[in-house]
């Protein structure tokens, strides 16, 4: 399990500083059933740590939640075929249930991402988690995308003050 998670952190730290993407799913143009001109959805994955400012050792809690955007090319019988999810009428963004999300921090000054956890977005669209407070730095969730969904990320700046 932890390498299964070190395996995971690396391949999100491997992302660098890739904060907008639009590119289409690789994956769409090799599957011959599918239109190649057919792009991946676009999702958008919110961020949020609180405290602001927090306080060194006690809790910060990391929410967020995970949507894909309901457009006439994506969604319309497209997302529902390949059991992803779908939008209900007037809906603009439809949170995506289940999927795993990669938490990352890097301490100011650091130019490294360091591995926090690997969590799943519950039925609902949301993820999060409780951890200690230890110093000032930018939290990092990314979404490393799937077959038929782009990824994305989210990043939130957190100050920690008090003593070490």
């Amino acid at each position: 399990m932890k390498m299964r998670r070190l395996a995971a952190g690396l391949a999100a730290a491997a992302l660098g500083a890739t904060v907008v993407a639009t590119a289409a799913s690789p994956a769409l143009a090799d599957d011959p059933g599918l239109d190649p001109d057919v792009a991946g959805g676009h999702t958008s994955l919110k961020l949020d740590v609180n405290p602001e400012p927090a306080w060194r050792g006690k809790p910060l809690t990391i929410e967020g939640k995970l949507s894909v955007e309901c457009d006439e090319d994506y969604i319309s019988g497209f997302v529902s075929v390949h059991h992803a999810d779908y939008c209900k009428k007037q809906e603009t963004w439809h949170r995506l249930a289940y999927k795993r999300v990669v938490i990352l921090f890097q301490a100011n000054g650091s130019g490294r991402w360091e591995h926090v956890e690997t969590v799943r977005t519950s039925g609902k669209g949301y993820f999060g988690l409780r951890v200690p407070a230890r110093e000032s730095g930018t939290w990092r969730a990314v979404f490393e995308g799937s077959r038929h969904l782009e990824p994305s990320e989210g990043t939130d700046w957190v100050k920690v003050i008090g003593r070490h």
